[in-house]
């Protein structure tokens, strides 16, 4: 049966900059085991399966899967698709709703215009970004890492756990350059942090560029060792950051650069608002173009 598909590379502008992404816009009747199949067959960090939702009044279903495992919320692929249903229904700008294993998404979305491949969506992150309990030494995410102890944290920011939905491990590193020399060491990384390992996302402020932070994500255990943009980790973002700093009550806006270090520059704007000193609502927003279609025979 064929299969339409497109590829985007998301949180860019730009073709072959961001975090490249399959969506397979005709899912029905496939079943776990053929998405993970056709997830391996385009080898990406993720993989995105749209189906018809369950309430008529959404506007989608989706299904996203690493080449490992099923993921029940991800970030660029809930940006990338809704920009791909977007240009699908010729949408210049509008309100969706999407059904994700986390919960329902909702999502702004807009594009250039008919016929266009390019677009932004701003989604509402589906859970609150919390801290988890956990005890992270710094010499056990430098041995991971191949960084020294005293690359590990700057200000009051240290190792933590955070989560919206997917758990990060959260790890401040002091600089710039102790970003761009961390090589992770997979052994370490099993044997020092176990399943807080999975995924890893450093970052540090961003001295030298026009963003808030620069980051990089490290995954040895989902499938990729390194991931140039990474949605679900800036929507567990500000429970990290509220942890290190004060912020007062209002509207806040962070830009998280990720990407550099893998020649895939990437941006993503993070927002979420403060309200009596507790966290409230977050988005996660970016741009989407699309840089290949096809059909997949199957």
């Amino acid at each position: 049966m064929p299969r339409r598909y497109v590829i985007l590379d998301v949180f860019t502008d730009r073709p072959l900059g961001g975090n490249p992404l399959a969506v397979v816009l005709e899912s029905q009747g496939l079943d776990d085991a053929a998405m993970h199949r056709i997830t391996r067959e385009f080898n990406l960090s993720e993989t995105v399966f749209v189906l018809p939702p369950r309430d008529g009044s959404n506007t989608a279903r989706l299904r996203i899967f690493t080449t490992a495992h099923e993921l029940p919320f991800a970030g660029h692929p809930t940006v990338g698709a809704a920009v791909a249903l977007a240009l699908e229904g010729r949408l210049d700008a509008g309100t969706m709703l999407i059904e994700e294993t986390v919960g329902i998404v909702k999502a702004e979305v807009s594009t250039q215009g008919a016929g266009s491949r390019k677009g932004a969506a701003t989604f509402i992150a589906p859970r609150q970004s919390v801290l988890e309990e956990a005890e992270i030494s710094r010499k056990d995410c430098a041995d991971a890492l191949s960084l020294s102890v005293s690359d590990i944290g700057f200000d009051a920011h240290r190792p933590v756990v955070a989560s919206a939905g997917v758990p990060f491990l959260f790890v401040p590193v002091a600089s710039l350059t102790a970003l761009a020399r961390a090589r992770p060491d997979e052994s370490a990384f099993v044997r020092n942090l176990g399943a807080y390992g999975e995924a890893m996302l450093l970052y540090t402020l961003d001295d030298e560029g026009d963003a808030d932070f620069r980051a990089r994500m490290f995954s040895p255990g989902i499938g990729s060792i390194e991931d140039p943009a990474t949605g679900a980790a800036a929507a567990a973002f500000p429970a990290v950051l509220l942890d290190a700093e004060t912020r007062i009550d209002a509207k806040h806006r962070v830009r998280i650069d990720q990407g550099f270090e893998m020649g895939r520059p990437s941006r993503i704007n993070l927002g979420f608002t403060v309200k009596d000193g507790k966290l409230t609502q977050v988005t996660i927003g970016g741009s989407a173009v699309v840089v290949a279609e096809g059909v997949l025979h199957i």
